[in-house]
């Protein structure tokens, strides 16, 4: 009976660390994508491109239309993405370099912070020159991704970190 008992407990722990192991794979090969609102002139960027606008140091798509940078909360995958695969920084990097920019009047302000996918979606609709980095699944219909070196999210070889360009 006790054998059977301890058996049945390493089944279910066995099922459970390859669920678990299944969700985060699943996690890890789905596509961060760059997301700009649809007015947005611009069908393409390189990654150098890319870090200069998280960056701050692009600052206008055009004459008439300014970049609007949208960031997740910490802790998010795209946060993540954006922090350490884009700009290249740490977290506390990240948030000193955009007060140093401030302070030395470089700036007006830091990235918006958005709590959610959805709020995300939400604030590039309506605000032209809006970009922000999203998980592919959640990009809502008639937003533009961008291609980050010519490929799209699905394509072979697609990367937004500075790393694998």
């Amino acid at each position: 009976m006790r054998t059977k008992i301890i058996f049945r407990i390493a089944v279910l722990s066995c099922l459970f660390l390859a669920a678990a192991g299944l969700a985060d794979q699943r996690r890890k090969d789905t596509d961060l994508a760059v997301v700009v609102n649809p007015d947005t002139p611009v069908t393409n960027l390189n990654v150098t491109e890319l870090r200069k606008i998280f960056r701050g140091e692009r600052q206008y798509w055009s004459k008439n239309m300014p970049v609007v940078l949208l960031v997740r909360a910490p802790v998010s995958r795209e946060r993540d993405a954006v922090v350490r695969d884009i700009c290249q920084m740490t977290e506390s990097q990240f948030k000193q370099y955009w007060i140093a920019r401030i302070l030395r009047a470089e700036a007006v302000s830091s990235p918006i912070v958005v709590t959610s996918s959805q709020s995300a979606n939400d604030v590039v609709a309506t605000i032209p020159g809006a970009i922000t980095v999203l998980d592919m699944r959640d990009v809502r219909p008639g937003l533009k991704v961008l291609r980050v070196n010519n490929l799209l999210p699905a394509d072979s070889g697609y990367s937004i970190s500075m790393e694998h360009p």
